[in-house]
């Protein structure tokens, strides 16, 4: 089907980032026609300003730390990196902010493609304002929102004026500033400050809590990788909030709540994010622009049954991965329902729930040390109700001592007493982002302990770490 033919479809994807991308393939793979809006470049957020290129920054960061590890190879790798070089492979990893290769891909699976601002105009309705004008597109089954989110900037007076560094800034960067300010303590900040220090920036990292960094995930992961930033260089001040921002011939002025003033060449704010649905309509299907919008498992908008709301937008779990997930889950559902099926698969881990989303979330921290985590931390769990155990150890076992010399990391199960299952696993040390999924399928599997003794793991490899895991917990 061409834009010619016709305007209505049985699908309107508004948001061609990697979560918009996933529901047009399950649609068009059922058959939908499927019309995807896109108001910036195809592809999203992850492909151009947040995964991609963050890890195209910090892969070289990650591998010299874990050279410097290695008799033999340690000598050869204490030169400052080649940030030129990182930065030259980090923008082919963005296909240079092109989108060509993406839009094929959109042209590939059947869907067709509207460049343009996506707004909804009432029920099953969405209007286009492009470069051609204003189209009107009518969706037979389903519009899918998945326009996801954007940097949250505090609200200090000036601050436009002083051209902060978002984390588009900050992956996008032609060059490594002398100092740089980074404000907040979660994901997007410690990446940052891992890879521009070690870039040649001299980082100062502000945390307004008293929490430490990463306080989503358990309190040690957090507490490793202060240290080891604060070893690298980076100077970690927490419990202090920036009150005010200038800019002054070109050098930012930051002044704290404890009457620090620092100066920098730019400052970075990673302090949230906000739902990217301010003007896409909202208000003309009875709900609040600039929301997060509530949804079932299925992803469908609470009281809507043609209207879904998939990644970022919901505020179920920020994540890339998460998000193409719910996609999948969203076009597996909205199939369905076009087709009439009386009953979805709605049970906890059916075809059409998103379960994951509460129980399994998996994330990894690229910073040296990596922190990885799936389910629920300790401290969730008991909140939620569930009588729990944490087991902890070091992440000592060969494949550890072999994957580099004085080799650090922790490792903690969080297993439920009542049903003998895991609720949660956190891994923190070199190397485990590749370990986690183990510890995800763990999870979203609800692989009974007595079980796990049975999953053999290679020797010599840290995955050897479950059954250090295993042993404390039959022993204590």
């Amino acid at each position: 089907m061409t834009q010619s033919d016709s305007l209505t479809y049985d699908v309107v994807v508004i948001g061609a980032g990697p979560v918009g991308e996933n529901v047009a393939d399950r649609t068009r793979a059922a058959g939908l026609s499927t019309a995807i809006v896109e108001s910036e470049l195809v592809g999203g957020e992850c492909s151009y300003w947040a995964c991609m290129p963050s890890k195209a920054l910090l892969r070289p960061v990650i591998a010299r730390a874990d050279a410097r590890r290695l008799p033999g190879l340690a000598a050869a790798v204490q030169e400052p990196l080649d940030a030129a070089a990182v930065l030259a492979r980090r923008d082919e990893f963005t296909s240079h902010w092109k989108d060509d290769g993406q839009v094929q891909w959109v042209e590939g699976i059947g869907a067709d493609l509207y460049r343009g601002q996506g707004r909804l105009a009432g029920p099953r309705t969405v209007e286009v304002t492009g470069p051609e004008g204003t189209r009107t597109l009518t969706a037979r089954h389903a519009v899918a929102v998945c326009t996801g989110s954007a940097a949250a900037l505090p609200p200090l007076p000036g601050l436009a004026e002083v051209r902060p560094w978002t984390s588009r800034e900050a992956t996008s960067a032609k060059s490594a500033p002398g100092r740089l300010i980074v404000v907040g303590g979660g994901v997007v900040a410690v990446e940052m400050a891992t890879a521009w220090q070690a870039l040649g920036s001299r980082v100062t990292l502000l945390v307004r809590g008293d929490g430490g960094l990463l306080a989503r995930m358990e309190p040690f992961a957090g507490e490793l990788v202060a240290d080891a930033l604060t070893e690298a260089g980076v100077d970690i001040r927490t419990g202090v909030s920036v009150e005010s921002v200038t800019r002054e011939n070109g050098t930012v002025v930051a002044v704290t709540d404890t009457g620090d003033r620092l100066e920098a060449d730019e400052i970075l704010f990673a302090t949230g994010r906000t739902p990217r649905t301010g003007d896409i309509g909202l208000d003309t299907v009875g709900l609040e622009p600039g929301s997060w919008l509530e949804v079932d498992d299925s992803l469908r908008v609470t009281g809507h049954d043609w209207l879904y709301a998939v990644g970022d937008v919901n505020h179920r779990a920020l994540l890339t991965h998460q998000g193409k997930y719910q996609a999948r889950i969203a076009g597996a559902a909205i199939a369905a329902r076009a087709s009439g099926v009386p009953d979805l698969e709605s049970d906890p881990w059916g075809a059409h729930a998103a379960t994951a989303d509460h129980d399994a979330v998996p994330q990894v921290v690229f910073t040296d040390p990596e922190a990885a985590s799936v389910g629920l931390t300790l401290a969730e769990a008991e909140q939620a109700g569930h009588r729990v155990r944490a087991v902890d150890v070091p992440i000592a076992v060969a494949g550890s001592s072999l994957y580099g010399d004085g080799y650090q990391g922790r490792a903690r199960m969080v297993v439920d007493l009542e049903d003998e299952i895991v609720r949660g696993v956190t891994f923190v040390g070199p190397g485990v982002g590749e370990l986690i999924h183990s510890a995800t399928v763990v999870v979203a599997g609800r692989v009974p302990v007595s079980r796990l003794w049975h999953a053999v793991p290679s020797y010599p490899t840290i995955s050897e770490v479950w059954l250090r895991l295993l042993e404390t917990y039959r022993d204590n």
